[in-house]
């Protein structure tokens, strides 16, 4: 049976907790299986190239999949929906913990984390509001952040340790992810009785993607948040080939700890956006976004391990402080114009297909034998350019 929720229940709830941890599991799964997964590829002599198509065919789920997805987060109660999704990447990653195709096995992974992420940013609309929205933004960001930076590095390490260990390790985390959605309150579905036909399924997400894109402030955070993740997903392959370049370390674990130094900064950086940001006050956040790609370029001509690891710290802090308001921005707007499932879905379309362009940029770079720093380098200058014009056109 279906609970009410109190949206004015303290930030630290029972039920705010349950959630929080529910994503722990499953993000420390989708971190540790990646590198767990690119070490599959290294051990079975894939070439370099190949390991951005791993990420863009699991880029791609989020895409195909998106007219879909938040009108399901929406239409069911969303920590159930959390469950079926963990369950797709737990199938997945026992795909590829038993020899069968990796490139099957991440993609299946793909369509759970695609299912998953509407409802997992709509379910703290349902259980908070307000200024705690921002906070509890915060917490889902943190809950996350630590997941990725101990998931990526344990991926790191067991892979080097033993790959199938790792692999089992992740299936593992994955089942506890899904026994963590059982305490997950059944809440009211947000918008129940929607058509499942496909085109009017369609029509609906383009209908809600137009609203979102015609109001200022929604389409401020879609364009931010695209940009932002598109880099992100680009800066975490590039480490892989920059380590040995630069530092002329080949094992699996260092650029997952310098995955990890990312991940401490977002954590750093979205703690001081909820004291510092506001709804209201949401443009402060974005010198820290033009400051992201000046210093990926900086990062990109280090040739220490020590300042690497500080640098990507700094740029962690400011991809936390950015990304953190935007998110609830986009939140608290869809909640009441589209549904927050449906807006985290629109958000999640235009995030993706900002990775799959630079992903197929960086693929492209790659197969041409364009070095590593200098791929770096580029791509944080294209990022300054582009968010500073988001800047200054949301200013006019």
């Amino acid at each position: 049976m279906s609970q009410a929720v109190n949206p004015n229940a303290p930030l630290l709830s029972r039920n705010m907790m349950a959630v929080i941890v529910a994503q722990f599991f499953s993000a420390f799964g989708d971190n540790a299986l990646l590198f767990a997964t690119l070490a599959v590829l290294k051990s079975q002599l894939y070439p370099d190239w190949s390991q951005p198509i791993l990420q863009m065919m699991f880029v791609a789920t989020y895409i195909l999949l998106a007219p879909f997805v938040g009108q399901m987060a929406d239409s069911f109660a969303k920590g159930r929906v959390m469950m079926f999704a963990n369950s797709l990447k737990l199938l997945g990653a026992l795909i590829i913990c038993f020899g069968f195709n990796p490139f099957l096995g991440y993609t299946l992974v793909g369509i759970g984390a695609a299912s998953y992420s509407p409802a997992k940013y709509g379910i703290l609309t349902e259980i908070t509001s307000g200024e705690r929205l921002v906070k509890a933004n915060g917490l889902m960001e943190s809950s996350t952040i630590a997941a990725i930076l101990l998931g990526s590095v344990a991926g790191g390490i067991l892979a080097d340790w033993n790959l199938l260990a790792g692999l089992i390790v992740c299936a593992l985390t994955y089942a506890l992810a899904v026994v963590a959605n059982i305490f997950i309150p059944k809440l009211r579905a947000a918008r129940p009785g929607q058509s499942w036909k496909f085109g009017a399924m369609f029509r609906s997400f383009a209908d809600s993607g137009l609203l979102l894109w015609r109001n200022g402030e929604t389409r401020f955070s879609l364009l931010g948040t695209s940009m932002f993740w598109g880099a992100g997903v680009t800066l975490r392959f590039l480490l892989v080939l920059w380590v040995p370049v630069a530092l002329g370390i080949t094992d699996n674990k260092t650029p997952t700890t310098l995955n990890a130094m990312v991940a401490i900064g977002i954590v750093m950086g979205a703690a001081a956006a909820a004291k510092l940001v506001t709804l209201e006050t949401v443009r402060r956040c974005m010198p820290a976004g033009i400051l992201i790609g000046v210093m990926v370029v900086v990062f990109s001509l280090q040739t220490s391990l020590l300042n690497a690891y500080l640098v990507l710290m700094l740029i962690g802090a400011l991809g936390g402080f950015f990304v953190v308001p935007l998110n609830a921005l986009l939140q608290e707007r869809g909640k009441d114009s589209v549904g927050a499932g449906n807006a985290i879905a629109v958000q999640n379309f235009g995030e993706n297909i900002a990775m799959l362009v630079m992903l197929g940029l960086y693929t492209i770079a790659i197969k041409l034998g364009a070095p590593a720093v200098a791929t770096g380098i580029g791509f944080g200058a294209i990022f300054t350019v582009a968010i500073a014009v988001l800047w200054w056109k949301s200013r006019r």
